[in-house]
């Protein structure tokens, strides 16, 4: 009996135990099964890992160049310096050792300052992680430094102690050229801003590795056991940007900025009519593309008139703010109220619609107009009078435009305001495009319409208008905006090329003809752009003046104001259009006319002939004095007679030694005087230059004529057509002696208020 129940228990035990040592088996059998099948590409990796080395062999980021092959961003090879803290420590172990009076953090630390001129106390510091190997001490360290490095190492026998790391680093040739455009790569070589942030994919690339297999003991195996994946260079960018048109806008624009105090900056664009294209695009004053982290002076004043303590958060926090304004690119980003160069759009909407006529269609303008309850009011508050379209459009009256929009209709004029492309974004290639601001079409009132008809109380972004105002330069197509021509890769195959995008068809050219031909009327005669007029050349053109609403007040209790200007060239077959928006002038007359339109005549004086439009030089009052010197006076008189000059001889000698003016000098040419000198007669300041600041063009031109002196004329040339026109600066001061026949150049200005 107990022999059985022994027995019997012995088999209950023996079957729990296999019964255990099955399922332990299962479990098993199982997780190998797991391991082989789902986690066999997990583990495989893990035992390559182990036999294998992977060293990382770094893509060269791309190139970008301007539309002419001048490079824009380029990589160029810089140092890493760092030390190794505890060889320092085992080199002074060895030295104290061997009883040697040195002391290596000391001297490294004060040699290594000085070279890369660093504070020593926060060099030394890195001496004291003893447990690194590794401590940077300086990056993007350039060949000069990095070489008296080298000396310094070598000298010293410091070779185990401090090392440099060749690196790749992005270097900008141009500085600040296009710096809102091109943007900037952070430390780690990401584009993080710009075109270097829209295409960094492209332009980074693909690092490759070397592969090299590992026997039991770590050791590398033999040459046949090592593969190598090559890196795939980043792409190339050739864009649309022009180095010499990119110079041209941002001289102008820190010009007016300069000059008109801009508490916000300015920016502009300058697109090509036919291909969308951007020759131009600057947002000013810019910055440093070596050096973004540093605020400009601009930005650097702010934060010293804000007087926070440095070192503070609020003061860390002040500066990183205005970093992201410095490198906000306001003619992308930003959005602001067009004043009256929208005028240009509102009027092709009303011409396509048949709302006007070009003849029999006047507005009287009192200089106001009651609407539902309001007094809008004209920029001339005592009234234009009787306009004619045309008229309404150059004097830019606010009441034909509320007549314009009550024409058209509050359906009619949103949908132009859609089909021009405001609602919408442009999809230029730049990060961080911004949108329009505006009343919904149900929300819209017929109040609403007036004031926006002439462009007041909504918001549109810079590259917006352009493309509009684009749009109507090139016979109606509005393009899509872009920067990137062609992509490259590194052994110069195209890998992506653009084609001219058309959005669709707004308007007509035949409307588009017509208001060409208002608007350069509007330049080249008594209209409110004269200020934008070159001579030679049929510039249409548009200025604009608009509150910003809801704006800080920050200049004498003024409401800030956004003085603009819109432009195409030539009048009769454009080839591009400009863009000025100066935001926040604080001096001088605050009107687009003034503060704007001047310099967009600038650009387009620069630009025009650059880009191969001809002269008419029928209508340029300037020209070149003739080169007189060596002739004899009587060749030289009879020479200088032919072109209408008065002469003055000085001397009796037989031959022309010297002039006053000097030959090839540009001179206007209502007043030529030419100054001969002959023999030993020396140049005599016996003439005093009038002062000229203030006066209207034909006084001072009729002072200079009477103190025997020339006129170069500066800014509007085209003074003879309009009244109002007067002198805002002059070359050489009033009351100065000179030579007769010394060239004073004056600059003219019509300060009028246009709009």
């Amino acid at each position: 009996m107990n022999n059985e129940s022994i027995s019997h228990e012995r088999l209950k035990r023996a079957t729990i135990v296999l019964v255990g040592i099955l399922l332990v088996f299962s479990i098993l059998l199982g997780r190998i099964f797991w391991i082989q099948t789902v986690d066999f590409n997990k583990y495989l990796s893990k035992v390559i890992d182990q036999m294998t080395t992977q060293t990382s062999v770094s893509a060269e980021r791309g190139t970008i160049y301007d539309k002419n092959g001048n490079i824009l961003a380029t990589n160029i090879t810089t140092y890493r310096i760092f030390i190794s803290p505890s060889s320092i420590l085992d080199n002074q172990k060895d030295a104290n050792r061997d009883g040697k009076n040195v002391n290596y953090a000391e001297d490294i630390s004060r040699g290594l300052s000085e070279i890369l001129k660093l504070d020593y106390d926060t060099v030394y510091k890195q001496t004291t992680y003893t447990k690194y190997l590794d401590r940077t001490i300086a990056k993007n360290v350039m060949d000069e430094k990095a070489d008296e490095v080298r000396k310094f190492i070598d000298d010293n026998g410091y070779h185990n102690m401090i090392y440099l790391q060749a690196t790749s680093t992005r270097y900008y040739p141009n500085s600040e050229l296009a710096s809102s455009v091109v943007g900037f790569t952070n430390s780690d070589g990401d584009g993080i801003y710009g075109l270097e942030s829209q295409y960094d994919k492209i332009l980074a690339g693909t690092d490759g590795y070397y592969v090299t297999a590992r026997d039991s003991y770590g050791n590398e195996m033999p040459y046949e056991y090592e593969s190598y994946i090559p890196a795939q260079n980043g792409g190339n960018l050739t864009t649309t940007i022009d180095s010499f048109i990119q110079q041209t806008l941002e001289e102008q624009l820190i010009a007016t900025v300069n000059e008109c105090g801009a508490k916000n900056r300015a920016c502009g664009i300058v697109v090509n009519v036919k291909t969308g294209a951007i020759l131009a695009m600057a947002t000013v004053p810019g910055f440093d593309l070596n050096d973004p982290w540093t605020l400009n002076d601009y930005y650097s004043n702010f934060l010293i008139e804000d007087a926070i303590p440095e070192g503070t958060e609020e003061y860390n926090e002040a500066k990183q703010k205005y970093l992201m304004d410095m490198w906000r690119n306001k003619a992308v980003s930003d959005s602001y109220i067009p004043g009256s160069t929208f005028k240009v759009v509102s009027s092709s909407m009303a011409l396509t619609e048949n709302k006007v006529k070009l003849e029999n269609d006047n507005v009287f303008c009192g200089g106001s107009l009651n609407l539902f309850g309001h007094t809008i009011h004209c920029h001339v508050l005592s009234g234009h009078g009787l306009l004619s379209f045309a008229q309404g459009l150059v004097q830019s009256c606010n009441v034909w435009f509320m007549t314009i929009g009550e024409r058209l209709g509050i359906t009619k004029f949103y949908d132009y305001f859609k089909s021009f492309g405001y609602l919408e974004k442009t999809g230029i290639d730049l990060p961080g495009e911004g949108n329009s601001v505006i009343k919904t079409q149900n929300d819209m009132t017929d109040l609403d319409l007036a004031i926006y008809a002439f462009g007041q109380n909504f918001n549109i972004t810079p590259i917006q208008h352009m493309m509009a105002i684009a749009a109507v330069a090139n016979g109606g197509y509005l393009l899509r905006p872009y920067l990137v021509e062609q992509i490259t890769d590194n052994e110069g195959n195209v890998t992506y090329q653009h084609e001219t995008e058309i959005r669709r068809q707004v308007i007509s050219k035949d409307v588009c003809d017509k208001l060409a031909v208002i608007l350069e009327e509007g330049v080249s005669g008594d209209g409110g752009a004269k200020n934008v007029y070159v001579a030679g050349y049929k510039i249409a053109a548009k200025t604009g003046t608009s509150e910003k609403k809801g704006t800080e007040i920050r200049v004498d209790n003024v409401e800030p104001y956004i003085c603009s200007c819109v432009a195409f060239a030539p009048a009769d077959d454009p080839e591009i259009a400009v863009l000025i928006m100066v935001d926040e002038p604080s001096r001088g007359v605050l009107y687009g006319s003034v503060i704007a339109a001047p310099y967009m005549g600038a650009i387009m004086e620069n630009v025009l002939p650059y880009i191969g439009v001809e002269k008419d030089v029928s209508t340029d009052n300037s020209v070149k004095v003739p080169y007189l010197m060596g002739m004899t006076v009587q060749d030289a008189i009879l020479q200088a007679e032919d072109f209408d000059y008065e002469i003055i001889v000085k001397g009796d000698g037989e031959y022309v030694t010297n002039q006053v003016p000097k030959g090839s000098t540009v001179i206007d040419r209502t007043n030529k005087v030419i100054t001969l000198y002959t023999g030993d007669a020396k140049e005599e300041q016996t003439v005093t230059v009038p002062d000229l600041v203030g006066k209207g063009a034909f006084a001072a031109n009729q002072m200079l004529i009477n103190a025997k002196l020339n006129i170069c004329i500066e800014g509007t040339d085209n003074y003879m057509s309009g009244a109002g026109a007067i002198v805002i600066e002059q070359s050489i001061p009033a009351g100065t002696k000179v030579s007769p026949g010394t060239v004073v150049t004056v600059t003219f200005r019509y300060l009028d208020p246009d709009e």
